[in-house]
């Protein structure tokens, strides 16, 4: 699942490659995908963007939002997504393949699970999914409105206070885009444990998990996104997390105690049993 920097470079990929080029032809679910979702009939996307020209694209959270004429193209973060030059031999196995003028196309794959909606661009709230409708009316968290106020006003709300310190972070879109690829590494820099309440977290404590979420984040973007996921090109990031399950079982470079990994909410956390003490 990419993660907010990791949809911003795509879009910005996107918008170097593509834009205004001119669609003429669509195919979706040339290989049947039980958790791909579209919106309303796959079947209709050739009709709904073929003659078009891209636009623009633009992360949301980390989501790829691409405008094409009079509709949105909204791909969520279980979609790989690849541009192709002209003469590039298909992959065997795709969902969406949105074909271009020159010959070269867009081809997106659904990994797990992932959604390739598309909407009128003038549609109204009530038509939009509640995931991407959240993600877009949200500060994104590399913007400069994702502020230090925004953020400790987000982590002193009643609401999040019995959550745990991954809770918070990583479900419920608290912040679009921030998923349980990258939290690992920000409770990892802040020395707190992935389970510890957030009530029980100091006012300094806060701050640094603050400023440590844009450290990140910015991270992940200037090097290109994570070395476990792929940019529009097929290109590794070059990030390498800290913490991951290459790491687990292994010695923190930082105080020498065993990495741990443990099933948590869903999935899998990791943490330092010396530098990230339970709660």
């Amino acid at each position: 699942m990419i993660e907010a920097p990791e949809a911003r470079i795509l879009s910005e990929q996107l918008n170097e490659t593509v834009r205004g080029k001119k669609i003429t032809d669509v195919y979706t679910q040339f290989s049947p995908h039980k958790f791909a979702w579209f919106t309303g009939s796959a079947d209709e996307y050739t009709e709904w963007l073929s003659d078009k020209t891209i636009d623009h694209a633009q992360s949301q959270g980390g989501m790829v939002e691409i405008t094409i004429g009079d509709k949105v193209l909204v791909l969520t973060d279980g979609v790989n997504l690849r541009y192709l030059s002209p003469g590039t031999k298909l992959p065997a196995k795709h969902q969406l393949l949105i074909a271009f003028e020159d010959e070269s196309c867009l081809v997106a794959s659904v990994r797990m699970y992932g959604g390739m909606m598309c909407y009128d661009k003038d549609a109204t709230a009530g038509s939009l999914s509640d995931y991407y409708l959240t993600a877009k009316s949200k500060p994104q968290v590399m913007s400069d409105d994702f502020t230090k106020e925004y953020f400790l006003g987000l982590i002193n709300a009643e609401s999040a206070q019995k959550k745990s310190a991954k809770a918070f972070l990583a479900t419920e879109q608290t912040i679009p885009g921030l998923g349980n690829g990258v939290l690992q590494d920000i409770l990892y820099h802040t020395r707190i444990h992935p389970k510890k309440k957030i009530a029980e977290l100091t006012d300094k404590e806060k701050e640094n998990l603050f400023y440590q979420v844009k450290e990140t984040m910015n991270d992940l973007y200037r090097q290109g996104g994570r070395s476990t996921e792929t940019d529009l090109f097929g290109e590794s990031g070059k990030y390498v997390a800290c913490l991951s399950k290459d790491t687990a079982g292994t010695a923190c470079p930082r105080c020498g105690e065993t990495i741990v990994k443990e099933n948590y909410l869903g999935g899998s956390i990791y943490y330092c049993r010396g530098c990230q003490p339970p709660a």
